[in-house]
């Protein structure tokens, strides 16, 4: 049996949004919420709240409106995959369908930077993404519990999305 085609959200995304996070695909919590980082452990609003000062336990839509408050826009490379369970490594690689990134980047002129919240997140957009003018980009470290890495550790390489330096 073949794994279900799974489909993404539209951005998270305001006028003037400065910065674009992108991540590879919803994980299960996710789109059981329609909810953007949903799984608990997921450490995406924890640290975002941490950079941008609101509460990361608050409700979705506040979380959400101090995020593109900030000038910070969320989405992800794929637009759909075939993919059972949350793991990037289990999309199915032929299933893969990018998200429109042209259209993003022409109705969002102001993006001047995206950070891809972890490598499947970069290797994808690397792999299915063309356009003609795209801003500078970076890879983080993964938010999610399945990259094994200190939250601290996390954070500090995160303050790059708002040019703080890391914290010793």
């Amino acid at each position: 049996m073949s794994p279900p085609t799974l489909h993404s959200f539209p951005p998270l995304i305001a006028p003037g949004a400065q910065i674009l996070i992108l991540g590879n695909m919803p994980g299960v919590a996710s789109l059981a919420a329609q909810q953007y980082y949903a799984f608990g452990r997921n450490a995406f609003w924890r640290i975002t709240g941490e950079l941008f000062g609101f509460d990361p336990t608050g409700p979705y839509d506040a979380r959400v409106a101090a995020l593109t408050g900030a000038g910070v826009a969320v989405w992800d490379v794929l637009r759909s995959c075939r993919r059972i369970g949350s793991l990037d490594a289990a999309v199915e690689p032929d299933s893969m369908v990018a998200n429109d990134f042209g259209a993003l980047f022409t109705a969002h002129p102001t993006i001047a930077k995206v950070y891809f919240n972890g490598s499947a997140a970069q290797t994808n957009y690397r792999r299915l993404v063309r356009v003609e003018h795209a801003p500078a980009f970076t890879r983080l470290p993964s938010t999610s519990p399945a990259h094994t890495m200190r939250f601290e550790d996390k954070l500090a390489a995160w303050r790059e999305v708002t040019g703080q330096p890391p914290v010793s």
